[in-house]
């Protein structure tokens, strides 16, 4: 029983750096989400043969400025709700969000791709040809733009990768360790183990 109260100090040590990663990540996605509207709605090209070309006329990079716009909201609101003692608690909130917001960001940058992909290489199934010949600056901006999105993406990951494990270290493991069990410590039912892991959200 001592060896497992001497790791309780230590596991609780580490509580403050997954909280200090969770707020880092967060943050970080606010400026690459508002960079990234940046440079997309500020994206225009003008070419004496085929006419002027923005943002406003592929619905792909609209959807993307609209997701960025909203996950650059949704990190700031979770950053102070994060220090709001009454929604610390509410681990299962930031997990559904976190997944959903991950979601969004993952379609968002796969319809980018898309345009990408056509504007590059063209289809000449429909005898569309590749634009970015005539429109390079324009494709130069959204490859880095769509690159910061990749970017908040990965924080998101990361960010649903924690917060999943926040809400299932809530949860009791099915078959205790051997060495615990071995040691008597498998009784849960004086309600040590789960005080111990919810010590850990």
């Amino acid at each position: 029983m001592s060896n497992l109260a001497e790791t309780a100090p230590i596991s609780s040590a580490h509580i403050p750096t997954l909280k200090l990663i969770d707020c880092s990540l967060r943050l970080c996605v606010i400026p690459l989400s508002v960079a990234t509207i940046w440079l997309t709605v500020t994206n225009q090209q003008d070419n004496s043969i085929y006419g002027k070309l923005e943002f406003s006329n592929l619905t792909g990079l609209k959807y993307m400025v609209c997701i960025s716009g909203i996950s650059a909201g949704y990190a700031l609101v979770a950053v102070v709700a994060s220090w709001v003692r009454c929604l610390v608690n509410k681990a299962w909130l930031f997990f559904v969000s976190d997944q959903i917001m991950a979601y969004l960001m993952v379609t968002s940058g796969a319809a980018v791709l898309e345009i990408l992909y056509l504007a590059y290489k063209g289809d000449r199934g429909v005898s569309w040809s590749e634009a970015c010949s005539s429109y390079g600056r324009f494709c130069s901006r959204v490859n880095l733009a769509l690159a910061l999105h990749a970017l908040a993406l990965c924080c998101f990951l990361v960010l649903a990768v924690i917060s999943a494990y926040r809400v299932f270290s809530m949860f009791e493991p099915l078959f205790p360790p051997k060495r615990w069990r071995k040691k008597g410590l498998h009784d849960f039912s004086n309600g040590y183990f789960f005080g111990y892991f919810k010590k850990t959200i």
